[in-house]
């Protein structure tokens, strides 16, 4: 029989998003001798569910569509029988409802490790959302933060700093190819959903005063999300359209990125933006707004250029610096793309959860000090 200890990582669902990604890439990497992996999730649809499925010993699915229905309480019983029934060691939240739904319900079970997630700011979240996620955190014994700002934003919130841990996300490296040295930097990428926090108005605005000076420049908008209309919209009244290109969601971002010869994020808030890891790992010169978690990864005028969120003046003006400097260009996108495969690897961020899970456990005796994790019964 194995010795592996049982951990549930409960989402909820699959789609390859930020989250998502980074998630099912921990349960796809999670040491198998030391972990017997469980996946809980509200659903199985999203592209990313065969890759969860096949590294999982199972997957349970407890149904929720609205924490207001009286259904809600029974998953959330039949969630806390499954997690006595496979004796779970571990519990491991993943965002917002997860976190609200799986911590109270591991502790329900008498989970002896339950580790709870931040990797959000709040740009989106109602009082009511945020409220109640500050009661699930109450359960858990760890929030795991995947960047400093995320961390602050919890101690704004009243959880105590002894309870929060930072992680900061991981990449496959491997995937993105290095980005050739060009003398010609006319084409700008901007990976991110069309959400407002995202800043792409700010974006449309800057591209006034950068086609002034680059009338062949252009741009393009890779993502989905509920701001189409109104940006093209924009963009048409500030007559630059012409100048951008919106592709939506798309599979193949290291295709995207490696097409590029620049990359903007012009967020009004972010925690740690993985398309800013991306572009990182693709050598890629960055603009970015110096916000939340990426003046974390941005080490202005040494990995990248940061620019005031919200001021497109700001922003344009980085655009133009660059794309009349490629050596500068060249420079950056070369210290960008070193600094990732330095600190931001997957096998970095496993490494890190598996160390939090065996302090927590050793710190409730379900592992004894310096016993190898597999010996545990």
């Amino acid at each position: 029989m194995s010795s592996a200890l049982p951990i549930a990582i409960v989402m909820t669902g699959f789609d390859p998003g930020g989250t998502e990604r980074q998630m099912i890439e921990l349960v796809r990497r999670l040491d198998k001798r030391r972990w017997d992996v469980h996946v809980a999730c509200f659903h199985t649809r999203g592209a990313w569910f065969e890759r969860a499925r096949e590294a999982a010993s199972s997957v349970a699915v407890f149904p929720i569509t609205s924490f207001s229905s009286p259904k809600t309480l029974g998953r959330l019983w039949a969630f806390a029988d499954w997690c006595r029934a496979q004796r779970m060691a571990v519990v491991h939240t993943t965002e917002l409802y997860s976190n609200i739904f799986g911590l109270p319900g591991a502790a329900l079970a008498g989970v002896p490790v339950r580790i709870g997630n931040r990797r959000e700011i709040n740009p989106d979240k109602s009082a009511a959302q945020i409220a109640m996620q500050r009661g699930a955190y109450s359960f858990a014994h760890k929030i795991v933060a995947n960047c400093r700002a995320a961390a602050d934003r919890l101690i704004v919130e009243r959880v105590p700093s002894r309870r929060i841990a930072v992680i900061p996300n991981g990449l496959d490296v491997q995937r993105f190819q290095p980005r050739r040295h060009r003398a010609r930097l006319r084409k700008i990428v901007c990976v991110a959903n069309l959400r407002r926090e995202k800043g792409h108005d700010v974006l449309i605005d800057a591209a006034v005063d950068v086609l002034r000076r680059f009338p062949d420049a252009h741009v393009e908008c890779v993502g989905g999300g509920p701001g189409l209309s109104t940006l093209v919209a924009r963009a048409e009244a500030r007559g630059v359209l012409h100048a951008f290109t919106f592709v939506g969601h798309h599979d193949d971002v290291p295709a995207k990125l490696a097409e590029a010869d620049l990359f903007v994020l012009p967020s009004r808030s972010e925690a740690f933006p993985n398309a800013v890891l991306e572009a990182m790992a693709s050598g890629l010169p960055i603009v970015a707004s110096g916000v939340g978690g990426i003046v974390e990864l941005i080490d202005d005028e040494r990995t990248g250029l940061l620019a005031r969120a919200g001021d497109s003046a700001s922003l344009a003006d980085r655009l133009c610096r660059l794309m009349a400097d490629a050596a500068l260009a060249g420079r950056l996108g070369d210290a960008a793309r070193a600094e990732v495969h330095a600190r931001f690897s997957f096998d970095r961020m496993v490494a890190a959860f598996e160390t939090l899970y065996i302090t927590e456990l050793t710190r409730r005796g379900i592992v004894a000090a310096g016993q190898p994790l597999w010996a545990a019964s």
